[in-house]
């Protein structure tokens, strides 16, 4: 079983083949990819902010620069996309099950 807020195995295996930094790419290459995308999931999980990223994933300066270099070159977009749902291309909400918020209830009506 693995730690709260990483990825599986699985859900690893269909995300490997999209980031930068594999063998064949200019560059350094992505041996810590996996590290990497568990702190950006830990961080968006938690809430926490950058600078309270645990030690086990590298420093917190550095995980956010590379964050920031990947959301520029559009590669957690393509990762969302491969990932998306092809039955949630389209999607209807039918506003009888969207509660309205608590003092949108009892207001005046305009005459």
């Amino acid at each position: 079983m693995g730690r709260r807020y990483e990825l599986t195995d699985e859900q690893w295996d269909c995300i490997e083949h999209l980031l930068p930094g594999r063998e064949g790419d200019p560059g350094g290459h992505g041996a810590d990819n996996r590290l990497f995308v568990n702190a950006v999931i830990w961080i968006a999980r938690s809430g926490t902010p950058w600078r309270d990223l645990p030690e086990r994933f590298g420093k917190w300066n550095s995980v956010f620069q590379r964050f920031n270099r990947w959301s520029k070159a559009g590669v957690w977009e393509a990762v969302f996309r491969a990932l998306q749902s092809p039955e949630l291309e389209e999607l209807l909400l039918d506003s009888t099950v969207i509660r309205a918020h608590q003092h949108a209830a009892g207001a005046q009506k305009k005459r």
